[in-house]
């Protein structure tokens, strides 16, 4: 399955796809705030990527992002309902982000019985809270030392997105 934007593809990862993905799960400023340390070596990157191939569609609805050839960002609900994006570095700040994530939320609220999508977000991620604000998530609370990243433990700021209702009375 294969959803187009007017610049990118939305896809199923595979195995092809394992520099590409590595080339930002390995990259420390991609990495800052994600729920683990950067990916120490390729295999690591191979493991993780063969786990989200394994997993089953039922539990999650999450694509990797191409643009031009390569494979720049991943986003979706990794299980159900969690929502997260991540975009290699070389990519920021040209709406990728915003492009990627809005068609994998319309994808899921039109294919799925999601009433939400909740995201966990690191509350010093400045650029993706502003992200999630600006595809509707709502701030729906916080948390101190939720989670410990390479011996740093690390804020929660929770978000919230609900199914839009659809116009004409449904």
């Amino acid at each position: 399955m294969e959803i187009k934007t007017d610049r990118l593809i939305l896809r199923q990862p595979t195995q092809r796809d394992l520099c590409d993905v590595n080339s930002f799960m390995a990259h420390p400023e991609a990495m800052r705030f994600w729920s683990t340390p950067p990916h120490r070596d390729i295999e690591h990157t191979r493991r993780w990527l063969q786990a989200n191939i394994d997993v089953g569609t039922e539990v999650r609805a999450n694509f990797l992002i191409e643009f031009e050839g390569r494979v720049i960002c991943e986003v979706g609900a990794f299980p159900l309902p969690d929502f997260g994006f991540i975009l290699h570095p070389d990519y920021w700040r040209r709406g990728f982000g915003f492009e990627a994530a809005s068609a994998a939320i319309k994808h899921i609220f039109e294919s799925r019985s999601e009433n939400s999508l909740v995201a966990d977000v690191d509350p010093r991620n400045e650029s993706s809270i502003a992200l999630l604000e600006k595809l509707g998530f709502r701030k729906t609370g916080q948390a101190r030392a939720t989670l410990c990243v390479a011996g740093e433990w690390v804020d929660s700021s929770y978000y919230c997105l609900t199914r839009p209702q659809i116009q004409g009375g449904e």
